[in-house]
């Protein structure tokens, strides 16, 4: 079992993911750092964020709530990438690497949502 949200795959994957954001944001010009690089290192940062403060909040209800905050936060980055991507910031292979890990996030993200909705008796559609 669990002890702590440090321990969740998705948690590590998804600061893996800041990380390696953090890194390829550094490359996009000077005029981006508070648009497009501020952007996509805050939407990166608030899938991890999220994950941790709704295990911290106590209550089921309330972690399902911060997961799909996540969930949110993770197409929100695609988005930022796309645009990235369309403006020259960032190539198209990179961009497609990182969305297969924003993807891969997400899908963790939906089936922890869902094994938590079960344990509590709700419908997952």
């Amino acid at each position: 079992m669990v002890q702590n949200y440090k321990e969740l795959d998705v948690w590590k994957k998804a600061v893996s993911l800041i990380t390696d954001l953090y890194r390829s944001t550094a490359r996009f010009p000077d005029s981006e750092r508070y648009g497009l690089t501020s952007q996509i290192r805050r939407a990166a940062t608030s899938i991890a964020a999220n994950i941790a403060e709704g295990w911290g909040r106590g209550s089921t209800g309330e972690y399902i709530q911060f997961l799909t905050i996540a969930r949110g936060s993770a197409m929100e980055l695609e988005t930022h990438l796309i645009v990235a991507c369309n403006l020259g910031f960032v190539k198209s292979d990179e961009v497609n690497g990182v969305t297969r890990q924003v993807e891969n996030i997400a899908k963790m993200l939906n089936r922890l949502i869902s094994v938590l909705k079960s344990r509590r008796g709700e419908r997952t559609a």
